[in-house]
């Protein structure tokens, strides 16, 4: 995703293994309190360039915006990989989306200023590997000042947002921490330390439905089917709409034989897909990239019929009206696309 890591639900395809390599020592997970924690240089070099000047609130949170990205203080710069605690977003200084916001937070509570998580749940968070886009959430780090709530956020011109971002509790941040660790891990075929950090993801904020999903996947992988079951199960009770334990269970129920149930959730989850604009984008990419233009322009049609103010969608309904040869309606789109430009300068 070009936002980086928040709660990327996981693919539950069968997913090659990795190769064989040496075994690594297993993973103890991090406490939230060692995630969170900032390391004892950091705070003092954050004084003395940050807190040693009596400054107000906004003074402060512009100062300490300037000490993230400067080069003559952390410097820190964007990596989608980088799913660091604080400490080691400041040892590296790489962060993606969660860690930059769990670091932003830490040093904006260190300068008294009152911060927390914000996630934003409908999103296209891009990245692009091998001709392969991946969608996510997005977290970003939110600051109160008397009346204003304030963003900070690495990531902000590489999302696309249908919603303004919601404030969440610390313990849904981290959550986002270990169920990123634990993709981590899954991708490494370290599937034992995977379910360690997907443990603690469940006992932090055990009501949160992408958690459990997740979790079935990393039980299948570790060749239990019958617990990935269970863990889709419970991920429904807690969101019935929940488009990842949806697909999930709906390929598990194939997978096993069991196709009226399969059918039952592929139903459901395409009342989901239906009035999600990105997905129907998405389908335009890949209709796009398969030479099937005729059904990429009528995904990138009912994306913006969805979500009409999203500039990049138009761009792509413009796209494919030029490889087809309709100028006329090329020129159309393209022309709102400059107003929307216009309007989010």
């Amino acid at each position: 995703m070009i936002a980086p890591l928040l709660a990327a639900a996981l693919a539950i395809a069968d997913l090659a293994p990795a190769p064989a390599s040496a075994p690594e020592p297993p993973a103890r997970p991090p406490t939230p309190a060692e995630v969170m924690a900032l390391p004892e240089p950091l705070r003092q070099q954050f004084h003395a360039r940050v807190l040693s000047t009596p400054r107000a609130p906004e003074q402060r949170l512009r100062r300490l915006v300037e000490f993230l990205f400067s080069p003559d203080d952390l410097g820190i710069s964007y990596d989608i990989d980088a799913n660091h605690t604080v400490a080691e977003a400041y040892a590296t200084r790489r962060a993606n989306c969660l860690s930059f916001t769990l670091l932003a937070i830490a040093l904006a509570r260190e300068a008294g200023l009152q911060a927390y998580g914000q996630q934003i749940d409908e999103t296209l968070a891009w990245r692009q590997e091998q001709d392969t886009l991946y969608r996510t959430h997005h977290v970003n780090a939110g600051v109160r000042i008397h009346e204003r709530q304030l963003s900070v956020d690495v990531a902000w011109d590489q999302v696309i947002a249908r919603k303004p971002p919601r404030a969440i509790r610390d313990e849904r941040l981290l959550v986002h921490y270990y169920n990123n660790r634990a993709a981590d891990l899954l991708e490494a075929n370290r599937l034992e330390d995977a379910l360690r950090y997907a443990q603690v993801a469940k006992m932090l904020d055990p009501d949160y439905s992408v958690t459990w999903s997740n979790t079935g996947v990393l039980h299948l992988r570790h060749g239990d089917p019958a617990q990935a079951e269970q863990h889709y199960l419970h991920a429904l009770q807690l969101n019935r709409m929940d488009p990842g334990a949806l697909s999930n269970l709906a390929a598990h129920y194939q997978r096993t034989g069991n196709i009226t149930a399969a059918a039952r959730l592929q139903k459901r989850l395409q009342r989901v897909q239906a009035r999600d604009p990105f997905h129907h984008f998405l389908q335009g990419v890949l209709h796009e990239r398969e030479g099937k233009l005729q059904l990429a322009a009528q995904d990138y049609r009912q994306a913006i019929k969805l979500f009409p103010d999203e500039h990049r969608f138009h761009f792509g309904l413009a796209r494919v009206y030029f490889l087809l040869g309709e100028g006329e309606n090329q020129q159309r789109y393209h022309a709102k696309l400059e107003a929307l430009r216009r309007l989010t300068r």
